[in-house]
């Protein structure tokens, strides 16, 4: 009985050493906690590894749950998606208005400018931009483009990519941003290919109509309230 006790206590103290919990240790010799508790509490503490079991546990239960979710998600932007349908060309015009004034430069009070240029970094808003100028008659001659990017980044990279989504056209030199140390940048990694500028030239004519397009529409979105009021 005591060899069997002695046996028992060197094996909880190699088990321990092996960093097993006490109820670990526990459920492998069938022996209670005060005694596990007894035999090696001389032992330092095995790294913890209840957060890591929890959280994997908590992975496990999860994943189904996240996995639906996802499957929700998608549903609703494919549903969302097939609700559009195509494109009139009044509709293409009207999306572009609220696009170029959301997004486009502006003429200020302090700094008139009446010249159509449109900045940004992602390729559909691009696509989507291109596209409304073609509806508009703009010919592609009219088009310049450049690159913006920090000149940390993959700069090359950056001007063949844009090249090949706008499918070719004019490119001026590229802009570099300087790099600020003080500031912890997240737009990094492949993805980051800066912002392209697209500019019309001649564009004084467009930027009137641009600017007349858009305070047609907020005075129309306006009526159904003046008039509910009358």
């Amino acid at each position: 009985m005591v060899q069997a006790k002695t046996d028992m206590k060197a094996r909880a103290r190699e088990l321990r050493r092996a960093g097993k919990t006490y109820d670990e240790i526990v459920a492998e010799l069938g022996v209670s906690k005060s005694s596990v508790s007894l035999w090696v509490r001389d032992l330092p503490k095995p790294e913890r590894k209840v957060a890591e079991h929890c959280r994997m546990m908590a992975e496990a239960r999860w994943e189904p749950i996240r996995k639906a979710r996802d499957l929700e998600r998608q549903q609703t932007k494919d549903i969302a998606t097939q609700e559009i349908g195509r494109l009139s060309d009044r509709e293409l015009l009207l999306i572009g208005v609220g696009l170029y004034w959301a997004e486009g430069t502006k003429s200020k009070t302090h700094r008139p400018s009446e010249r159509a240029t449109f900045v940004n970094s992602d390729p559909d808003m691009i696509s989507l931009y291109l596209a409304w100028l073609r509806v508009l008659g703009v010919d592609e001659d009219r088009l310049r483009f450049h690159v913006m990017i920090h000149e940390s980044a993959d700069v090359t990279g950056a001007e063949h990519f844009w090249a090949a989504h706008v499918g070719g056209g004019t490119f001026g030199k590229t802009s570099l941003k300087k790099h600020n140390p003080k500031t912890v940048r997240k737009n990094v990694g492949e993805s980051y290919r800066g912002c392209l500028v697209v500019r019309v030239l001649g564009s004084a004519d467009l930027y009137r109509r641009i600017e007349g397009w858009w305070y047609g529409i907020v005075v129309a979105a306006r009526k159904p309230d003046q008039e509910n009021r009358a």
